[in-house]
């Protein structure tokens, strides 16, 4: 998780908060029943991130920023301190609530290091060991889960959730054949699984603004999707926008089963910092009718979140403040809200005024419209250890994410 094909930052409510209706309306897609996708991320479980498990990043210093620096400062602990976060962090009761939530699907991310660590790298393994329980979970709970390839050797993005902070090294040297290497250990692994995995993501996020190029990009696009065609033919091969839009990825043909992946956020940049509530509504709205619907792929929104701040602690990356608040590096100070974040980074939504939990709901039911357009879309992400509006455990324990996940208190905001 990172960035989004929109970005931006706004939590400002529209007046007095209205009362909450009794919902009356259900989405009409909902009633076809035509394989749409309602899933949920298991961020930060198999592969760290310091914003959604702050505690672990804190508890080893100031120089853990990733899952490579953490694996570095825990040292002979590694092993056991991240055995100890994988076996507690998800289980059975996990996958049961998520299908009693309405949901689908789980998308679990991964990172190569799991599947085919390179010597000398700091990074500890027994994610497979997990992953492997996971399917069983999934099967018993009636779920299906997309393994997804999310961190590739050098980093495909440069980002802390790629397991690597710092420069995009992707492409550089042998890091394209050392992630086939890793795809070549996960999909015959995982595609086993028939009725359980149908669906394979092979590589999250890549970013061409990082310098990772686009035709090169394509070529491993078609190798990979030549492992999936070879291990089990049918199986979905879902490959990320890589920020560009899904329709740019018109026309595009894998001699697969092809599903873009395209993620929505509106936290990640300055420009938008003062937009108020309708705005974040159009923006998804708009994404969902000039993006998704012009797709001639399927297209999922695999990651997205009811976040209209970035105040969420270490979601900037670690040491880093937030675009909201004026606290960042790159906010702009003309439309900055000193203190804003105070009582929206940490915790839960259960903390928001009643205006803002009304707006945050309001937001949630347009992008769930607005993605239902194409082939649906994965949440981000089912557990935190307190990020307001990332958090879906939270949100649906606190009424604000639809149950069911058809009924509208906000109906109509995308027509």
């Amino acid at each position: 998780m990172r960035f989004g094909f929109l970005f931006g930052l706004s939590l400002i409510s529209l007046g007095a908060a209205s009362p909450i209706a009794t919902p009356v309306w259900k989405s009409p897609r909902a009633a076809e029943g035509n394989g749409i996708i309602r899933g949920v991320n298991l961020g930060g479980w198999l592969v760290l991130e310091p914003w959604i498990t702050p505690s672990i990043f804190e508890a080893a210093g100031d120089s853990a920023v990733d899952e490579w620096t953490l694996s570095q400062a825990l040292g002979a602990n590694a092993h056991t301190r991240l055995s100890q976060h994988w076996n507690s962090f998800m289980n059975q009761g996990d996958f049961d609530r998520i299908k009693a939530a309405g949901l689908t699907h789980v998308r679990i991310p991964i990172g190569y290091w799991a599947a085919a660590p390179i010597q000398g790298e700091p990074f500890v393994q027994g994610q497979m060991d997990m992953l492997d329980a996971a399917i069983d979970w999934a099967r018993h709970s009636g779920l299906k889960v997309i393994v997804d390839l999310h961190g590739a050797p050098g980093s495909q993005n440069g980002f802390d959730n790629s397991g690597r902070l710092g420069p995009a090294n992707w492409q550089k040297g042998n890091t394209v054949d050392l992630t086939i290497k890793a795809l070549q250990v996960l999909i015959p692994r995982y595609t086993r699984h028939e009725g359980v995995v149908e669906e394979i993501a092979i590589l999250n996020e890549p970013f061409p603004q990082a310098g990772i190029q686009v035709e090169p990009l394509k070529e491993f696009y078609h190798a990979a999707a030549g492992i999936v065609n070879q291990a089990k033919p049918g199986t979905g091969v879902v490959i990320s926008d890589a920020f560009m839009g899904p329709s740019k990825w018109n026309g595009f043909n894998l001699g697969a089963k092809t599903i873009v992946d395209t993620h929505h956020y509106e936290v990640f940049d300055p420009a938008v910092v003062a937009w108020n509530v309708d705005q974040h509504v159009k923006a998804a709205c708009d994404f969902g009718a000039n993006e998704i619907a012009q797709s001639s792929n399927p297209t999922i929104v695999g990651e997205w979140c009811g976040a209209m701040t970035d105040c969420t602690k270490y979601l900037n990356g670690r040491h880093e403040g937030a675009r909201y608040d004026g606290t960042h590096k790159g906010s702009n100070p003309a439309t900055a809200v000193p203190g804003g974040c105070a009582g929206k980074n940490q915790g839960s939504i259960a903390g928001f005024s009643e205006a803002e939990k009304v707006n945050t709901r309001r937001y949630i039911e347009a992008q769930l419209d607005a993605f239902e357009r194409g082939r649906g879309w994965v949440w981000w992400t089912w557990k935190t250890e307190g990020a307001p509006g990332w958090d879906m455990g939270d949100l649906l324990a606190n009424g604000i994410f639809p149950q069911p996940l058809d009924s509208r208190q906000h109906p109509g905001q995308c027509h």
